[in-house]
């Protein structure tokens, strides 16, 4: 029985952002502090972020750090689920014409009909949101 549960469990989709050069340890402890905090299990687990960061030597190396798998999304994805934001920078959208990259990447990476469970939260130059997949 618990087994079935854990496969109906909804994925967690976590949307990053981070400036160049942010360091992996930042954004891990920023990511296990945002899960902490939403009393969730990183078991289940991905990360998501736009592509643009896909060289960002931090990111690779907090995704292995948490043990979870990141997948670099392409702005399109990101910008298809920008009327869900609701958070907005301005430097973000100056920088990528998105109100947000972790809320949009979160919920782009959740999938279509998903919602954002923790808005963006940041810590210096790193920021994080947190997105349920639709049940």
């Amino acid at each position: 029985m618990a087994h079935h549960q854990a496969l109906s469990a909804p994925p967690i989709a976590i949307g990053i952002g981070c400036r160049s050069g942010t360091s992996a340890a930042n954004i891990v402890s920023l990511v296990q502090r945002t899960l902490a905090e939403a009393r969730l299990d990183s078991a289940d687990a991905k990360l998501f972020t736009i592509d643009t960061k896909r060289d960002e030597m931090g990111l690779i190396k907090a995704a292995r750090l948490l043990a979870m798998p990141i997948r670099f999304l392409a702005s399109d994805a990101l910008a298809a689920r920008a009327a869900d934001a609701v958070t907005r920078s301005e430097r973000i959208e100056a920088l990528y014409n998105l109100p947000s990259v972790a809320e949009t990447a979160a919920l782009a990476g959740a999938g279509p009909g998903s919602r954002l469970l923790v808005p963006r939260v940041a810590a210096g130059a790193v920021t994080c949101a947190i997105a349920l997949a639709a049940a």
